[in-house]
């Protein structure tokens, strides 16, 4: 098949600068995962517009039943890779969870999630949330409104039930996020006990993306944190609200990764740089032209193979808009964001909030000197890689010099206080300092031994 292609690039490569410099892949034919959710857009553009086919990649694309499933695939090499959680590589590597070393040298996306309420806890939440003029709440929506409904449910001893997509997903760590900085207790995880549930005001437990608005609605769980297109759905069904959307609890916040086995890119370091490539592009034609392309992008993804839900509801958060509640539409032109303020790059700031909200509830038992989780995210993160298939692009004329952080070190500028609802302030290159700032979670030597925190 290699020698197909070669022979095909000789004789195109003047009309075609895609074939400019087409790297000698150790592996040409491909199988990723992914999960049905709006995120996983550069795999289908970079399938369905021919990127991969570009770099002498035939890639398959398979539908993972769940987040588990999908990471035993790429453990195993049934998958060469796969849209993750950006928990995923990171727990795995640590040996949390599945052992295995796995690495990213691409960020998939920015902000695309939301946390939902049933009906009823928003119509228990209305008379705590402040309006704006036209009597619409106004935004963001603090947990503040939440505390007491869950009082309420306590005095009438019933269990707060929400849901999350999995142990290490951003979805955990935002829905945690949200609760603690409104003043409730999502729990501890322990060694013995890793429920998450440990001392909580509201039990979190996971439920898969696909099932979370059927759930709630079954009064299984009275509210969710999820990606799209599952926030929008509860809208169109009329069953819930969305309260608020991870832009608004931390603006550009990092989302999934692509994730591969170390040993698959060390194996085949030609063909992870030709895999980033592609994947590069494909971010850039989804944000391209202020997002032009996105209405094609839905038409994409609301195809069966990739999310397979409505087109109307994938439209409702792609397109530049979030709706609320039915006729509550806003403008959120960053919600799902693939390429703008560097979002493809996999910076090691991005990396350690991940691991300083493992070490706040207990996933990592024990206190981490700064160092070590600077080694952490160097193990996983691979910007190295990025910037390297970015210089391709650059040299083949498909990508623009300044569009890429040439001379950055790995870490973002530390986020304001006043992009973050809890106004804490988040600088990766302190993550100790960043968590003994956190009102709620552990810190220091404090560790969870039975149901309570020592130390």
């Amino acid at each position: 098949m290699k020698n197909i292609l070669a022979t095909l690039c000789a004789t195109t490569a003047i009309a075609s600068p895609a074939f400019a410099e087409l790297l000698d892949v150790e592996k040409d034919e491909l199988k990723f995962g992914f999960i049905k959710l709006t995120d996983m857009a550069p795999l289908a553009v970079a399938y369905e517009n021919g990127y991969f086919e570009d770099e002498g990649l035939f890639v398959t694309l398979e539908a993972q039943a769940n987040w588990k499933v999908l990471l035993d695939g790429v453990i195993g090499g049934e998958l060469d890779g796969a849209h993750m959680l950006a928990g995923q590589p990171l727990a795995a590597t640590i040996g949390y969870g599945t052992e295995a070393h796995i690495v990213t040298p691409f960020s998939m996306d920015l902000n695309g999630n939301g946390i939902t309420v049933s009906n009823e806890i928003w119509e228990a939440m209305l008379p705590h949330v402040p309006k704006m003029e036209d009597g619409r709440p106004q935004h963001p929506i603090s947990a503040e409104t939440l505390l007491p409904v869950v009082e309420q449910y306590k005095d009438e001893g019933k269990p707060f039930n929400m849901g999350m997509v999995f142990p290490v997903s951003t979805h955990n760590y935002e829905l945690r996020y949200w609760l603690a900085a409104g003043g409730l207790q999502p729990g501890y995880y322990s060694p013995e006990d890793i429920s998450g549930q440990i001392g909580a005001d509201v039990l979190l437990s996971v439920t898969p993306p696909p099932q979370m608005p059927a759930t709630m609605e079954a009064g299984t769980i009275y509210g969710y944190a999820v990606g799209e297109p599952w926030n929008q759905q509860a809208v169109f069904k009329g069953i819930g609200v969305p309260v608020i959307t991870d832009y608004q609890l931390w603006k550009n916040n990092p989302e999934k990764v692509f994730g591969l086995s170390a040993e698959f890119q060390e194996e085949n370091p030609n063909t992870t740089i030709a895999i980033t490539k592609a994947l590069i592009r494909a971010a850039m034609w989804l944000d391209e032209n202020d997002n032009a392309n996105r209405e094609a992008a839905v038409e994409m993804l609301s195809r069966s193979e990739y999310v397979g839900a409505d087109y109307d509801v994938i439209a409702n958060s792609m397109t530049g808009f979030f709706e609320f509640e039915k006729g509550d539409r806003r403008p959120a032109p960053d919600f799902n964001v693939f390429f703008r303020y560097n979002a493809t790059y996999p910076f090691y700031s991005d990396a350690i909030w991940y691991l300083t909200q493992m070490r706040r509830w207990g996933q990592i038992a024990e206190a981490k000197p700064d160092s070590w989780y600077d080694e952490v995210a160097k193990s996983v993160y691979k910007p190295e890689i990025y910037l390297e298939a970015a210089r391709h692009l650059v040299d083949e004329g498909l990508a623009n010099e300044a569009d890429f952080p040439w001379e950055s070190d790995g870490y973002k500028a530390a986020t304001p206080a006043e992009d973050i609802i809890d106004g804490v302030a988040y600088d990766g290159r302190t993550p100790n300092a960043y968590l003994d700032s956190l009102p709620i979670g552990l810190k220091g030597e404090q560790k969870v031994v039975g149901s309570d925190v020592q130390g």
